[in-house]
């Protein structure tokens, strides 16, 4: 198959998005592709952009009888552009939540095989449609600042250092250009399965005229920055706020305000319990308790309240 080249212009403007996230080097990048209109975009601006400069890597969740089908066809498009390609897959199953597991899996090997094939950077095709669900769906939820960030343009998972220079990208955009190229996209039935609750948000959205979407991703950007004006806060606040009296950290709580009382929680926390993952009602509820001056246990952790809280190690339960 030959496969046309995006026109000029959206190489230029993805190669300033992309270079405004990992800078102008010429270092390896590693694509993330599934083979969708989205990845398959991605992978043909990157090529483009950063011609000799990146490899490409499938996972096959081997959740369909399709997806061996579908990584073979990445396989080719790859060949094509002469762009190094990898599968990646694990027999372990995925337990629990189907789509929150097999991120996790994925993030997991993705990291595993840009470490072993030398790239700097994972770029994955997330775009505007993409953050505008997200935000929407976590605002649904109650999240509070970190979570209403949405989709980060820059973050670490699992060993990788992921980069998304599609996020000021539309859906439609993407795949205007992956049609122009010649390409039939795979189209994961998951998108549009209505069990899962960004497909049904997405469903509406699609009839929602009265949103704009550049807006909602620039809400979502904004609060991205403030998210990070909060940990940059919090740590600096780290060691003014927060003393050790033997093997128990005091937190003082005057005149902090409830968002920064939250992060350093959750940094004491981090401390005593590494495997400690508070998030949402459970955490809200001790951060109440604690407020009222009262005590309470969370992952092996005793916290006491009042002026000053307290947190240790809880002793062993008798048995």
């Amino acid at each position: 198959m030959a496969l046309a080249v995006p026109p000029s212009a959206l190489v230029s403007r993805f190669r300033a998005d992309l270079d405004a996230l990992v800078g102008e080097g010429d270092g390896r990048l590693g694509v993330a592709i599934s083979g969708g209109p989205d990845s398959l975009a991605l992978l043909l601006l990157a090529h483009a952009a950063r011609p000799g400069g990146i490899a490409a890597a499938t996972v096959d969740h081997r959740l369909r009888t399709e997806s061996a089908d579908e990584a073979a066809f990445v396989a080719r498009v790859c060949a094509e552009l002469d762009v190094p390609h990898a599968t990646l897959a694990d027999d372990a199953p995925i337990t629990g939540n189907v789509q929150s597991g097999a991120r996790a899996l994925r993030y997991r090997l993705l990291g595993h095989w840009a470490e072993a094939t030398g790239a700097g950077w994972l770029l994955t095709a997330h775009h505007r449609d993409d953050q505008v669900e997200t935000l929407l769906m976590r605002l649904n939820r109650g999240a509070g600042v970190g979570g209403l960030a949405g989709v980060r343009a820059t973050t670490v998972i699992d060993r990788a250092k992921v980069a998304r220079p599609l996020l000021g990208w539309s859906r439609e955009e993407l795949a205007a250009v992956v049609a122009a190229a010649g390409l039939i996209p795979v189209q994961d039935p998951g998108n549009i399965d209505p069990r899962y609750d960004r497909a049904r948000l997405r469903a509406q959205l699609a009839d929602a005229g009265w949103i704009d979407r550049r807006g909602v991703a620039r809400s979502a950007a904004a609060l991205a920055e403030a998210d990070a004006a909060l940990e940059w806060m919090a740590e600096r606040l780290l060691s003014e706020c927060v003393t050790r009296a033997g093997d128990a950290f005091q937190l003082d709580t005057d005149g902090l305000p409830g968002e920064l009382r939250r992060r350093l929680t959750l940094r004491i926390l981090a401390g005593l319990a590494p495997g400690v993952a508070a998030r949402g009602p459970e955490l809200d509820r001790l951060l109440e308790t604690l407020a009222s001056g009262g005590s309470a246990t969370l992952g092996g952790v005793k916290c006491v309240g009042g002026a000053t809280w307290r947190f240790e190690a809880a002793p062993p339960r008798r048995s």
